[in-house]
């Protein structure tokens, strides 16, 4: 694989210095290092003074590690050329001249204020403030994966947006758990610079007097200027990067660059201004200090506070008739309806008085139950719920709530806030008062009550539900029963790919050769209405690709894959450690309805007689009851090749009947049949 320009520069880098450790380096190109190692340091700190958020430096952890290495890279150098030939090149040699003006005691004492600055200020500061944002950033990031799922639940956000904002909670994470261990670098760098120049102060002049036979206050002369110097050319660009990391870890501004947040909120209120013009005239005055100089700033100081009001006065007054203008131009321009085009798959609609549950700030948890229902069937079905967006609605009663799929009305209920409903599970003998009402998913009969009934209703053995929990069942059985219909080509096309990614030759094979995207949609969509999961989408995926050669009827295939889940079937309505009483069907009644099936190229359909499908019917209801007397679910066995049509032609009449054929069900299975549908 190529190497890219940037990964050579930056290997360059790092091998330079270690290069630099081991050989000797000539004075001439030392001082060519030394000048881009402070060229570095400049664009380190600048570039995280303009970085409009942390993460645009994401690898500054690194960048330091790096800087540090090529800098104790550069004292190692300097030090061999200092203690072998006194002669580290001009830029040690002008700095140690320089800036100490000539003078010894000077240029010591600034060397020593420089580290004091970066070792006892800004390093210490940068990292306690790197620590404490580490551990307040992991603290808070529970709370920011919930904000995002309770904005992904409402449709605030995308699955895309949130998948971003995750991904941006992670980075932070990383980048500030890494800041507080790398902040250590810089004060270890700082540290290792002080060692060095006292090494290279007393093996400085213990060379020059034991090995070239200077006068002890000739080799104090020389090897502490060149010392200070070596000092001062390491420790300037080590403060640059500690004011960076300083910068980097104190920053919070995330919308607008370093300075001009910086001034805007330094300058920005005319009122500071003008208290700080009057002080510096009165200083000016009544002190004995320059009057000419206090007088000068503050009138300067009142001037320009004078100059930035009224650019804020102009800028409110360009910003309110900026807003009249749009409001203006939205009035005269025709209706975007493209926006009032879009059907929410699901909606829950709620009158003011339920507003509480859906408030986080007022302690409500119905978002958080929101995420929980999306979970839950997807583990259940093995399908992703669409977004359920949740808004209040004034035309609606006060405790009234609404579901609504593709926007039109399935179901409804009412709630009372500040009570709790208690149902009566069917062995409770003593009664409790409250308000008669009707639990809105299964219509069963319940009581509200109050608090203060709830503990003693629990004792009695009822049942006792809060508020938020009856509005998630019913909104979990709604989806339920309509998730066949939720589930959109674009929804099929997403578990295809996923699937791709693990068994790319099925998929091949299938999908698009021997099925469309279409067909295998509608026989999940058979799967779901049914309540079967989907989530074995392997075994599904194989067995249409077993019969899709030789039938593509989408009724028939959903057959085959019925029978070959008939593990997951078994243990939904059968339980292994019991004999399961069922209903079986009169094989005369399947012989008929095999009779009456007509094929067709849009699929199959019954002609049986209307007064015999009544009759039929009427059976079913009868047998069934049976079971439910027993608390038992209404189980109808019959023979494979009838199971769908006659499942076809009771899920008008009766509610939640389930049809199973004998392919179906487990060998180690025990039924036990309670009657039989037969006329």
């Amino acid at each position: 694989m190529k190497m890219k320009k940037a990964d050579l520069g930056v290997a360059l880098y790092v091998l330079a210095a270690f290069v630099m450790m081991i050989v000797t380096v000539p004075p001439w190109l030392l001082d060519i290092l030394i000048a881009l190692n402070m060229a570095t340091a400049f664009i380190v700190m600048f570039g995280c003074m303009f970085a409009k958020e942390v993460l645009e430096l994401s690898y500054f952890p690194t960048i330091l590690l790096f800087t540090t290495i090529f800098r104790i890279s550069l004292n190692v150098s300097s030090t061999r050329l200092i203690l072998t030939s006194g002669d580290p090149g001009s830029v040690v040699r002008v700095f140690g001249e320089y800036v100490g003006g000539g003078d010894l005691i000077v240029g010591i004492i600034v060397f020593i204020i420089l580290l004091i600055v970066q070792f006892m200020i800004i390093n210490k500061g940068s990292e306690r403030v790197a620590e404490v944002t580490a551990r307040f950033t992991l603290d808070a990031m529970p709370g920011k994966q919930m904000a995002i799922d309770a904005d992904l639940n409402t449709g605030a956000i995308t699955d895309e947006e949130a998948k971003h904002q995750r991904a941006k909670i992670q980075q932070e994470s990383s980048f500030f758990g890494s800041m507080d261990g790398a902040v250590k670098y810089v004060k270890g760098d700082a540290t290792a610079g002080l060692l060095i120049t006292g090494i290279n102060l007393i093996g400085g002049i213990a060379m020059g007097v034991l090995r070239q036979g200077m006068e002890i206050t000739d080799a104090l002369d020389t090897f502490t200027i060149l010392t200070i110097g070596d000092g001062l050319v390491s420790a300037i660009p080590s403060l640059l990067i500690s004011l960076s990391t300083g910068i980097l870890v104190t920053k919070g501004s995330k919308d607008a660059d370093f300075g001009t947040v910086l001034v805007g909120q330094l300058f920005g209120v005319p009122k500071v201004l003008y208290m700080v013009g009057a002080t510096m005239i009165v200083l000016g005055i009544v002190t004995p200090l320059s009057n000419l100089l206090f007088l000068t700033i503050g009138v300067f100081i009142i001037v320009a506070a004078r100059m930035i009001e009224g650019t804020i006065e102009t800028a409110n007054i360009e910003k309110e008739v900026d807003m009249n203008e749009a409001a203006a131009q939205e009035i005269r321009q025709p209706e975007n309806v493209t926006s009032l085009l879009h059907v929410d798959p699901i909606e829950l609609e709620f009158g003011y008085g339920i507003i509480p549950l859906a408030d986080v700030n007022q302690g409500g948890d119905l978002l958080d139950r929101v995420v929980m229902i999306r979970r839950q069937v997807a583990l259940e079905l093995g399908t992703v719920v669409p977004i359920i967006r949740l808004r209040d609605n004034i035309q609606l009663n006060p405790n009234q709530y609404i579901i609504k799929i593709k926007g039109i009305q399935v179901s409804e209920g009412e709630i009372l806030f500040d009570h709790y409903m208690a149902m009566n599970p069917g062995y409770v003998e003593e009664e409790i008062t409250g308000i008669p009402t009707f639990e809105p998913s299964f219509h069963l009969p319940a009581i509200w009550i109050t608090e203060g009934q709830r503990e003693r209703a629990e004792s009695m053995g009822y049942t006792v539900v809060d508020p938020p929990s009856i509005i998630a069942t019913h909104l979990t059985e709604i989806i339920r029963q309509h998730i066949s219909e939720l589930l959109t080509r674009q929804d099929v096309s997403h578990l295809i790919s996923n699937l791709k990614e693990t068994n790319p030759s099925l998929v091949d094979e299938l999908y698009p050769k021997l099925l469309s995207l279409g067909e295998i949609q509608k026989v999940l969509q058979n799967l779901l209405k049914e309540g079967i999961s989907i989530r074995d989408l392997l075994s599904v995926f194989e067995t249409l690709a077993d019969y899709a050669s030789s039938t593509r009827d989408t009724d028939i295939l959903t057959e085959y894959v019925r029978q070959s889940l008939k593990r997951a079937i078994s243990n939904k309505y059968f339980p292994s450690n019991e004999t399961s009483s069922v209903v079986t069907l009169d094989p005369k009644i399947e012989q008929e309805i095999m009779g009456s099936v007509k094929q067709t190229e849009q699929g199959a359909y019954l002609t049986l007689d209307p007064e015999r499908t009544k009759l039929i019917i009427s059976a079913v209801k009868k047998e069934t009851a049976k079971l439910e007397n027993l608390g038992k679910n209404p189980v109808i066995i019959t023979s494979p090749i009838v199971r769908m049509y006659f499942k076809k032609m009771t899920e008008d009449y009766v509610r939640d009947l389930i049809v199973v054929s004998y392919n179906e069900v487990e060998s180690n299975i025990e039924l036990q049949s309670v009657g039989m549908v037969t006329t």
